[in-house]
């Protein structure tokens, strides 16, 4: 496994070995020891499966209290997936990264704790698969709109598909929003 840092460093790439032959393929997707050593010591303790549809952007999301760190990875389809460091006393707050992340690529990312995260949806169908550092906590969560003047983030949005977003992430409020410090 290769662990890349983005240009937020505490944001990793994660790019696994996959060992291929005529019977399919094997790769290792986390190994604790060297995630610690790269990463930082969290234990990953919930797992979470998302399907969505080409146009589904879901995001900016983030948990307040308990605030969760994501492995995040594509195991069907294409997504842009990204990051945003909203963590207040941060040399990064406010800024974001974005990394494609796809079933043929293997590639992972890791979001710490105190960053929003999101991602849209590129193929007919995506599937990512989350693991967390810690437990949802619906009470602590929060939501950024995916299109904040002050993030600026260029989503590659596709031409002619209609984007799809929650109810709750269309009226989320934008990054300058009083509530964020």
């Amino acid at each position: 496994m290769k662990y890349q840092s983005l240009a937020i460093p505490e944001v990793k790439l994660l790019i696994p070995t996959r060992h291929s032959d005529e019977r399919g393929f094997f790769m290792e997707t986390l190994r604790q020891d060297e995630f610690e050593r790269h990463c930082g010591a969290y234990t990953l303790v919930q797992d979470n499966h998302s399907r969505s549809w080409q146009g589904t952007l879901r995001g900016l999301h983030y948990q307040q209290e308990r605030p969760q760190g994501k492995l995040v990875r594509a195991v069907r389809g294409h997504v842009f997936d990204v990051a945003v460091d909203v963590r207040p006393d941060s040399a990064s707050y406010g800024q974001w990264v974005g990394q494609l992340l796809s079933e043929e690529n293997d590639h992972q990312m890791w979001i710490p704790p105190g960053f929003a995260h999101g991602f849209y949806v590129l193929s007919e169908v995506a599937d990512l698969l989350y693991r967390c550092s810690d437990y949802y906590h619906p009470a602590g969560e929060q939501t950024l709109r995916w299109d904040s003047p002050a993030l600026a983030i260029d989503w590659p949005l596709l031409a002619g598909v209609a984007l799809r977003l929650s109810a709750k992430d269309a009226k989320a409020p934008c990054f300058c929003h009083p509530e964020l410090g």
